[in-house]
């Protein structure tokens, strides 16, 4: 099956797209984690909804705060593994909540999509599930600018048309722009990562 004809058929229908983003998911092969000795971990959540048609994933904007590290950067919602977590999936789920208000009992998991480490020396594990939108967002704008939904198919089509299908190219080089912002960085890496799975079914 040729690639543009497998991303179609991925979000024409609500049902089997759902069924196919999951299975799909949970079967791949995770990035292994590195020396935990080396890495501060933390955990991230990349949430899917599904609305009407497509799929979208959801997406924080950093707020536009001088002097913040991560100002206006595009990230899944997540943070640093508490001593009182029982695992990094808790950690990426109390952030989920604490973040963005959405409940852990209102997301559905799917798997680990594996490590992923930043050039500051921080391990992230990342996380998907389906979130089913019982509650409305909400989030302290001290800390997220804004929330993004965007279409899986839009993301997908980026990726084919930037040649970065079967490819790895070098985190700096590797960005998805959609209306006024950009994912880059290591949330990029993990959007890759996601992507090349959903593409290679």
């Amino acid at each position: 099956m040729q690639p543009h004809k497998q991303s179609k058929q991925l979000y024409t229908d609500p049902d089997q797209c759902r069924h196919k983003i999951i299975s799909t998911l949970s079967r791949s092969v995770p990035p292994p984690p590195p020396d935990l000795n080396l890495y501060d971990p933390t955990a991230v959540m990349a949430l899917f909804l599904f609305n009407q048609t497509t799929p979208d994933l959801l997406f924080i904007q950093k707020a536009d705060v001088a002097g913040y590290p991560w100002r206006n950067q595009m990230a899944f919602p997540g943070g640093h593994v508490d001593d009182t977590d029982d695992s990094p999936l808790e950690t990426a789920l109390r952030e989920v909540e604490e973040e963005l208000g959405i409940h852990p009992e209102n997301v559905e998991i799917i798997g680990s999509l594996g490590h992923f480490q930043t050039i500051n020396h921080k391990d992230i594990q990342a996380f998907s599930g389906i979130w089913d939108q019982q509650e409305p967002i909400q989030f302290d704008s001290a800390e997220i600018r804004r929330i993004f939904q965007i279409p899986i198919p839009h993301l997908m089509t980026l990726h084919r048309e930037k040649g970065y299908m079967g490819q790895a190219p070098p985190i700096m080089d590797l960005t998805y722009p959609f209306e006024d912002v950009v994912i880059w960085g290591v949330t990029a890496k993990i959007l890759h990562h996601m992507l090349e799975t959903l593409f290679q079914d």
